[in-house]
Parts: structure tokens; sequence; C-alpha cells
């Protein structure tokens, strides 16, 4: 087998992606109270939690972050603590105003340049997170049998999904943080009949960029268009 001289740096590692559901209508209603927060929860909670569980910051994208960490039970333990704790910071704020984190959890194969990451293993982790319940935690197959047995969560296996440029199927799991949140099904994976009301369906925004960074955006308008329909309760909003 022939090799390219060219000499790309690579190595298997975990990777965490988050971000804020509905940040977009947050920022619309409360621009400045919204940074604040968000900041605030940056600094008081996700960046000790990282030190505490050998977490590094790869960057940062607005409402979003990407992490890395060295073990799959770390990243798990990560993702657990900030999502009960966000639990308890929203307990005495309104609805309307309390900021819910996705977590997508990936172990994989990455191309190293700098300080940060590339591939698949970083896309799927990008993918799995727009999969999670608000408050939630989604991770593959292969980041829960590394987990399995090491962590005292519940977890659920939600089966295969096609996830957006990925050519396979990757089987998935979720974390119950919250049993109520939990019990209410992931909208990729609803096989429900359509309800007796108007229905509406959310088709995916295409990035005609040319540029592979910009797919965040434009999955990012998908996401803000499902939250803001779907507090329309007389509506059953599809994905």
């Amino acid at each position: 087998m022939c090799r390219s001289d060219e000499s790309v740096e690579r190595r298997l590692t975990t990777i965490l992606a988050a971000d804020v559901v509905g940040y977009s209508r947050l920022m619309g209603d409360d621009e400045a109270g919204t940074l604040a927060a968000v900041k605030a929860h940056r600094k008081e909670l996700i960046d000790p939690k990282a030190a505490q569980y050998h977490g590094r910051t790869i960057k940062l994208m607005g409402d979003g972050v990407l992490m890395e960490f060295a073990s799959v039970v770390d990243a798990v333990h990560f993702a657990v603590d900030i999502q009960c704790a966000m639990r308890e910071r929203n307990t005495d704020i309104g609805e309307d105003r309390q900021i819910h984190y996705r977590i997508g959890i990936n172990i994989g194969d990455v191309i190293v340049e700098g300080d940060d990451i590339y591939g698949d293993g970083v896309n799927i982790a990008a993918r799995l997170e727009g999969l999670a319940t608000p408050g939630g935690i989604c991770l593959t197959g292969d980041a829960y049998r590394q987990a399995r047995g090491k962590v005292e969560a519940e977890f659920e296996d939600i089966g295969e999904q096609d996830l957006k440029n990925i050519a396979e199927p990757v089987r998935i799991y979720r974390i119950v943080v919250d049993r109520s949140i939990a019990d209410v099904p992931s909208t990729t994976a609803w096989s429900l009949s359509l309800p007796d009301r108007p229905s509406i369906a959310v088709l995916p925004f295409t990035n005609i960029t040319g540029d592979p960074e910009q797919e965040y955006f434009s999955d990012g308008i998908t996401e803000d268009i499902i939250t803001e329909l779907s507090r329309f309760h007389e509506l059953f909003v599809i994905a």
C-alpha cells in the first residue's frame, strides 16, 4: 500500500458538542441578558467542571461549545453534572428565559491541526447534539460501550439513525437525566400517526456556500424554526 508523504496528525479521542436550545429566540427576547447568562454558566459551571473531568475546550461557537476528553467516562460524568446543575439553575427562572443545553458525545479518530480538531468524529458529535432533547445527552454506540458499567446512569437505545453527511447509520443511545423529559420521543424517532390538529414539517436547510464550516449555521436555522413552532401547542411539528 502506497502512502502520501504528507504528514497528517491524527488521534483517537472523545468529542463532546453542546449548544443552547432556542438561542436565537432567547437573543431576540433579551440579547444582553442571554449573553450574560451564557457567560455566567461557562465561567461558574462549564469551565470548572471541564477542569474537574480533564476536558479541553476546542472552540466556542456563539451558543455552542466543542470539547475534547481523554476518557469517555469523564465526558459522560461532565455531561450529566452539567445537565443536573442546569436543571437546578433553571428552578427559579421563568420558562421562557430558561437556558437548556443539548449534548452529544462521540469517540472517534480526528485530524489535529494546532489546537483544533476535524473529521467525522467531530461531525458525528455535532449531529448527536442535535438529536438530544433539551437538557438531554446522546452518545454513539462506541461511546456507550466505553461508559456502560462505569457510569451510574440510565441508558436508552434509540436505534440506528441516519445523520446528515455521515455515510453509514450510527447507533445512538441517550442518557436519562430527567425521566419526564426522556419520556418525550426524539423528533427523529417519532413513528406516530398524525393527530387531529394542524401539522407542519420542517425540512433541513442546505448549506450552498461550499464552506463546510457553515454547516452548523444552516442546521441552527432549522433547529430554531422547530423550537419556535413547537411553542404553538395547536401545531404538531415534525422535524
